[in-house]
């Protein structure tokens, strides 16, 4: 028996693009809010754009670099797509977000129309807003991270490898999902989870064969080779490069990304090690409000399972493969498992109309929204009446009072929307309200939260202190330093190396700050201090990333002093 799905129901592009034409309006305006005002923030986004921009400037776009050494940790893919957004726009603020943005609002389209032709025209919006809805796809949606852009090719892969599996054997969507794989794969190393989805695909033919076709040969040559043309968007330069140069630096920086930040990452992880049920916390809690509705998922999928239906057990047993990948290396985070959510949204589409008939879904989903709006509610009335938490949050992170009466307003107004949306849309129109306050929360996100805090999270309010100590003849000079500081310093930033052993920085910056002690200017973390500083002249600005930050004036230095290795380092 052949595995196909079924047909979908008949509607002109028209009716769906007039169908889809406001929700897509309101999912823009939420995504999109915000871009512009505000600057990148730690852990990942100030590293990207600070490679970004050494691309633009240096005009070498083959291998990012962080200041003067090469940054081996991620491909630069995504780097490209922030430093051509920049090209085009000539403005980083909007530049570093874009490349998320169009990766967002392209996954909900594939979304969207994988759900009409698996299911039906009835199940697309169901599929999209259900995505849009879950906490996590906003959350990367609205960061300049790599998982968004990974999920946008990922997906694409995916939609491609379902038509040619289930709707047509046309060999191009072979193609195009083989080759999206492997772009993805050099975006980011977990790309090519997609050819995943062969497995349940044969299990379901052996379930339930039909005609093989005959050219397995030539499909396998082909989809081999179309993976080796994504992949080699990236690393075929690299390879004419390690080729052509003896560059030590440039083989171990392929040693480096290629080997030990893939292989030896995965099997060995040497930081965010978790326990083998780490996955089902991120569910429960980032797949939020979509986790509300496994109890009732969960049965429903695997009577559709024992059915054989080949469209659940593609998408459910490709869902599982990625649980399983990723819960089988020591090291793990959130954002690891963040390419199955479009998938189990997918399979969770046909589901949900009749779900959300439930009173039990309608009244679990009404609370959802009444307790969202308590807690904003609350944490607003709170903050405003100067409670204690909200003092030591303006303290901690340099909030001024009013960013931080902004907030809490925004804060409130938020719950109070929930609340409004709970009273209004009761009963079935409960889907409708979450995917608006989804819609709210992001653009609040965007327009009132995130500015509010930019100043203390981007470190722009803690360097313009540095450039007023210093003064416009001043020089600076970083030893352990964060790429923020770099890209908010305002003025060229000497840096002794990134990685490099502390006291290796200590000992050029030293010679460095000899040549002009009068002008020159070191702004390191107080670890990194050492005991060639007299700290009666240096001054502590701030703390930031779990540091107190130092700036040191030259005359402050001994000179001829040595700094020996220090017994932490963690330059």
């Amino acid at each position: 028996m052949p595995i196909a799905p079924a047909v979908p129901s008949p509607s002109p592009p028209s009716s769906r693009f007039r169908r889809l034409l406001l929700p897509a309006l309101l999912v823009l305006l939420a995504l999109a809010a915000g871009i512009g005002l505000r600057e990148p923030s730690p852990p990942d986004e100030p590293r990207f754009v600070l490679a970004a921009k050494t691309m633009v400037e240096g005009g070498d776009w083959l291998v990012p670099r962080r200041g003067r050494e090469f940054y081996a940790e991620k491909p630069p893919v995504f780097m490209w797509m922030q430093a051509a957004s920049w090209t085009l726009l000539r403005d980083w603020r909007v530049a570093f977000l874009l490349p998320s943005l169009l990766a967002a609002l392209a996954t909900l389209w594939l979304v969207q129309d994988a759900a009409w032709r698996l299911w039906g025209t009835r199940h697309a919006p169901w599929a999209a807003g259900a995505l849009f809805a879950c906490l996590q796809f906003g959350l990367q949606a609205k960061r300049a991270q790599i998982d968004m852009v990974l999920v946008a090719l990922t997906t694409l892969s995916l939609w491609a490898l379902l038509r040619y599996l289930l709707e047509s054997r046309e060999r191009r969507w072979l193609a195009l999902g083989m080759f999206a794989a492997g772009l993805g794969t050099v975006t980011k190393g977990v790309g090519f989870l997609p050819v995943l989805v062969l497995l349940p695909w044969l299990w379901a033919r052996r379930q339930r064969p039909g005609p093989s076709g005959g050219h397995a040969a030539a499909e396998a040559a082909l989809a081999l080779a179309a993976f080796i043309a994504g992949s080699a968007v990236w690393l075929a330069p690299l390879g004419i490069a390690l080729l052509r140069q003896s560059d030590p630096a440039l083989q171990a920086y392929a040693r480096e990304l290629l080997f030990r930040q893939t292989g030896t990452r995965y099997v060995n992880a040497w930081h965010h090690v978790q326990p083998a049920w780490y996955y089902a916390q991120t569910i429960m809690t980032l797949w939020l409000p979509g986790a509300l509705l496994l109890p009732w998922l969960l049965p429903a999928w695997w009577r559709r399972l024992r059915r054989g239906d080949p469209r659940h057990m593609l998408l459910l047993g490709w869902v599982a493969l990625v649980l399983l990948f990723f819960s089988l290396s020591p090291g793990k985070r959130e954002v690891y498992v963040f390419p199955a959510l479009p998938a189990v949204c997918l399979a969770a589409a046909p589901l949900l109309p009749a779900l959300f008939r439930r009173a039990g879904v309608q009244w679990l989903m009404t609370g959802w929204l009444l307790l969202c709006g308590a807690v904003l509610l609350g944490a607003a009335a709170s903050g405003l009446s100067a409670a204690a938490w909200a003092t030591h949050l303006g303290e901690r992170r340099g909030i001024a009072a009013a960013d931080m009466r902004t907030l809490l307003w925004a804060l409130g107004a938020l719950g109070t929307a929930a609340w409004g949306l709970a009273a209004a849309l009761r009963g079935r129109r409960v889907a409708f309200a979450l995917v608006v306050f989804v819609a709210l929360l992001w653009t609040s996100y965007g327009l009132a939260l995130a500015p509010a805090l930019d100043d203390s999270s981007s470190g722009r309010a803690l360097m313009r202190e540095v450039s007023a100590e210093i003064g416009a003849q001043g020089e600076l000079g970083a030893i352990a330093w964060r790429e923020q500081h770099m890209l908010q310093a305002g003025r060229p930033m000497h840096e002794f190396g990134f990685r490099r052993p502390w006291h290796l920085q200590w000992r050029d910056a030293a010679a460095w700050v000899a040549q002009a002690p009068d002008r020159r200017w070191l702004w390191l973390p107080e670890r990194a201090l050492g005991p060639c500083v007299d700290r009666g002249q240096a001054r502590m600005l701030g703390h930031a990333s779990r540091e107190d930050w130092w700036l040191v004036p030259g005359t402050a230095i001994q000179p001829r002093c040595s700094v020996p290795a220090f017994a932490r380092d963690d330059g």
